[in-house]
């Protein structure tokens, strides 16, 4: 199934120059590398992600436009792979991995994990190679309107390939606390069944902010050694101040998914030029929750 995968991946490429051209592009990409609270990061220039970064969240600005997931709407050198003859799996043409793709929702239903979570668990075992991820319509989403998956390739985000070393607590059989630079739950499960009623519990556990949907949190997922792997991560805050910020203390960093697995995207050249490793350590403890809050979250499991 991967080779179907890498298969339609190649044949996208072939026909979708704007695509190709930003795939191309990211082997020039700038990048550089910091240890924060002694867990591995990134920092990658890419400017091609400034609308997504930038994107305008607000109910009246999403009102106003076209949503960009609906099939009606998508660029017609795109081609689909259905999924679930719910989903729809499309390269993603603003790259941050190697290979990247958006798993788009067929029905123009709101960004919401509740009553998904076996759903991304059964992408991840059929897209194996790729880390599967989720980012909460306040946490990174640039269609908070659409439902949708994107899964980028193995062996790109530093937490993937260390997520072993930073486990701090077990709480059950399959359950465990993990700290990468901000504490976090983590789900490592052979049984499906098991890991979507250990996520439906913290779903229950997490706080829902006035006039918010659901919990603000992110989710990576995928397999390893047959097992299902999954990263939670509670948010405390959608943004940090510095996106706000007027003058020399203003970067446009909206970290999601990606950014607290361990590359964070730089859409403008000036904030990756000045990003340092106390940005980002200043950046995780205003976006996702403390120990104490997260403490909390863990007696009451």
């Amino acid at each position: 199934m991967k080779n179907n995968i890498q298969y339609f991946f190649d044949e996208q490429l072939k026909t979708w120059d704007f695509a190709r051209n930003n795939y191309n592009a990211l082997k020039k990409l700038k990048t550089k590398e910091f240890i924060v609270n002694g867990c591995e990061f990134k920092v990658q220039f890419n400017s091609a992600r400034i609308a997504s970064t930038g994107a305008k969240l607000d109910a009246k600005s999403i009102e106003e436009r076209e949503c960009f997931l609906c099939e009606e709407n998508l660029p017609k050198e795109q081609i689909k792979m259905s999924f679930k003859e719910k989903y729809s799996i499309m390269v993603n043409p603003f790259p941050i991995f190697q290979r990247h793709f958006t798993v788009s929702g067929k029905s123009h239903i709101p960004q919401t994990i509740n009553s998904r979570m076996g759903d991304m668990f059964d992408l991840a075992e059929f897209m194996s190679d790729y880390v599967i991820f989720y980012n909460g319509p306040k946490c990174g989403a640039s269609a908070p309107d659409h439902a949708h998956f994107q899964a980028g390739n193995k062996g790109f985000l530093p937490l993937e390939k260390n997520w072993k070393k930073n486990i701090t607590e077990k709480i059950s059989e399959d359950l465990f606390v993990i700290n990468y630079g901000f504490p976090a739950f983590l789900i490592e499960t052979k049984d499906k069944k098991t890991g979507i009623s250990l996520f439906e519990k913290m779903y229950r556990l997490l706080n829902i902010k006035k006039d918010e949907i659901e919990p603000m949190m992110n989710v990576l997922t995928w397999r390893e050694n047959k097992e299902w792997i999954s990263v939670v991560i509670p948010r405390a805050k959608h943004r940090p101040e510095c996106y706000f910020v007027e003058g020399e203390g203003n970067m446009l960093i909206s970290p999601a998914s990606v950014d607290l697995g361990g590359v964070f995207i730089a859409p403008l050249e000036k904030d990756f030029e000045k990003m340092t490793e106390k940005h980002i350590e200043n950046i995780l403890n205003e976006v996702c929750l403390d120990e104490k809050d997260f403490q909390q979250l863990i007696e009451n499991f």
